[in-house]
């Protein structure tokens, strides 16, 4: 029974989307995903991605990071930028583990906090990797959990992708 005036918590979401590289080992992907200002260069959605705040590579450094669409309806032109400011919270170069939390944004998200792994998918560490890209977040306003996982796993899809065909063309 609820008293007047009291809110329904919701509940928070959690999810996780994996993909492997058949090539590169977790040693060779691991500093393109530990380069936290340089998502831009892997992550197709976004175009912009650079230091803000803090010092390259340690906790409680601050990357800006945004998406620039363009859409156009009777003959007008509209930009929008949807941005992000991520804060490192964490990176293990031994575990091949980061984590970071979104500080600031105009997209919607009240609380965000992800982690991406890198590992070996063999026992001797050669021929291919796995990412590992989690999240917990409080539910996002205007879309469904399901859109947001399925992003999640089209963009991590085509991170792994723009990193093996990398690799492949220096081979």
């Amino acid at each position: 029974m609820r008293m007047a005036g009291e809110t329904v918590t919701q509940t928070k979401w959690e999810g996780k989307a994996c993909v492997e590289l058949a090539t590169p080992t977790a040693q060779e992907v691991w500093p393109l995903v530990e380069d936290f200002c340089n998502l831009h260069k892997w992550l197709p959605t976004i175009d912009t991605c650079y230091q803000v705040d803090g010092i390259l590579g340690q906790p409680g450094m601050v990357r800006y990071v945004a998406t620039t669409t363009t859409t156009s309806s009777n003959g007008n032109e509209e930009t929008t930028i949807k941005w992000a400011k991520e804060k490192l919270l964490m990176i293990d170069p031994i575990k091949r583990c980061l984590s970071y939390e979104v500080t600031d944004n105009n997209i919607g998200m009240k609380s965000y906090v992800g982690k991406s792994t890198v590992s070996p998918i063999n026992d001797d560490g050669k021929n291919g990797c796995k990412i590992e890209w989690s999240f917990v977040c409080d539910p996002i306003e205007g879309l469904r959990f399901e859109d947001f996982l399925s992003y999640m796993e089209t963009a991590l899809q085509s991170m792994a992708k723009k990193m093996e065909d990398a690799f492949l063309s220096t081979r």
